[in-house]
C-alpha cells in the first residue's frame, strides 16, 4: 500500500474506510455540477439515453426543475468526459492499486443528487446489492458539495467491512422511498460517525462497510459523484448488475485505455 499514507493505510485495515482532503478541485466539482444538470434537462426534454438508467427522488416529483426531480444517474462514466476523466485519473488509480491489487475495472458510476427534502438511505452494505466474487469491491465517493450536519451526510459504523453480507433486511418502509433501498436489521450501530466533508473530499470505503445517510432538512443541495472498482474477472451473482458498466481501468498497473465496446457482464 505505497500510495497511502500510514494514517490512510492504519485507517483502511482497522476501519474499512479513508478520506483524502481535498482531493477534486473547486473547478473540477463545478464541471461535473453543470454537466450532470444540463444532462437531466436534455433527459427530461426528450433525448433519448438507453446507456443511463435515472433514479427518480419520489418525495420531490413536483420539484421546479428537472434535476431537482432526479435522486441518481447511473453510468455516466464512459459517455461523460468529465466522469471518465476523473475515474481514470493516475492519482486516483494509484489509490486503487495500493488497496486492491493492479488490475482494476470500474463497474458502476452514479451522480446523487439530494435536493431539501430529499430522503436519506437507511443503513445498508453496498455488497448486498453487488453480490461480487471476490467480495472486495471499493466505493469512492466525491463530495461535489459541502456534507454537513443539515444536508444528509454519510453515517458509518467503523470496523464492519470486517462482517459478513448482513441478510436480515427489509425493504424501506417510508412512504416515497426510493428504488431499491432496503435497511439492514439489528445490527448494533452504537458506534456511528458522520463523516462531514468539505467539497472535493474523497471518501474510500470497503464494500462490506455498513452505512447510510440521513434526510436533507437543509435548504441546500447536498451532491456526490460515486464510483465503484472491482479487481478484473471479477463475477457477478446477483440481479442488481443491470445498472453496470464495465470498464477496465487499470492492467498491470498501468492505465487502460478506456474501451468504447462495454465489457461483458461476468455472470456467475
Amino acid at each position: 500500500m505505497t500510495a497511502l499514507t500510514e494514517e490512510q493505510r492504519e485507517s483502511w485495515n482497522a476501519n474499512g474506510y479513508f478520506v483524502v482532503p481535498g482531493f477534486g478541485q473547486p473547478e473540477l466539482l463545478q464541471k461535473m455540477i453543470e454537466r450532470i444538470e444540463d444532462l437531466a434537462r436534455r433527459l427530461d426534454a426528450g433525448e433519448e439515453r438507453p446507456d443511463l438508467l435515472v433514479s427518480p427522488e419520489n418525495l420531490l416529483a413536483e420539484a421546479a426543475t428537472p434535476e431537482g426531480r432526479l435522486s441518481k444517474i447511473f453510468r455516466v462514466m464512459r459517455s461523460e468526459d468529465v466522469f471518465r476523466e476523473f475515474a481514470t485519473d493516475p492519482r486516483l488509480l494509484d489509490i486503487l492499486d495500493a488497496v486492491m491489487g493492479p488490475d482494476i475495472d470500474c463497474f458502476l458510476s452514479q451522480f446523487i443528487f439530494k435536493h431539501p427534502g430529499a430522503l436519506g438511505q437507511p443503513w445498508h452494505q453496498d455488497e448486498w446489492y453487488f453480490r461480487m466474487t471476490p467480495p472486495e469491491q471499493v466505493g469512492v465517493w466525491l463530495a461535489c458539495t459541502d456534507a454537513t450536519p443539515d444536508n444528509g451526510p454519510l453515517w458509518v459504523v467503523p470496523g464492519s467491512h470486517r462482517e459478513v453480507v448482513h441478510e436480515d433486511v427489509v425493504n424501506d418502509p417510508r412512504p416515497g422511498a426510493n428504488m431499491g433501498y432496503v435497511e439492514i436489521q439489528g445490527a448494533d450501530t452504537s458506534q456511528e460517525q458522520q463523516m462531514l466533508m468539505a467539497a472535493g473530499d474523497l471518501l474510500v470505503f470497503h464494500c462490506h462497510l455498513r452505512h447510510r445517510s440521513t434526510d436533507n432538512v437543509s435548504d441546500g443541495m447536498r451532491a456526490a459523484m460515486v464510483y465503484h472498482y472491482s479487481p478484473a474477472e471479477t463475477v457477478v451473482n446477483h440481479e442488481f448488475g443491470f445498472n453496470h458498466d464495465w470498464v477496465a481501468v487499470l492492467r498491470d498497473g498501468a492505465p487502460a485505455a478506456v474501451d468504447p465496446t462495454p465489457i461483458p457482464i461476468n455472470w456467475g
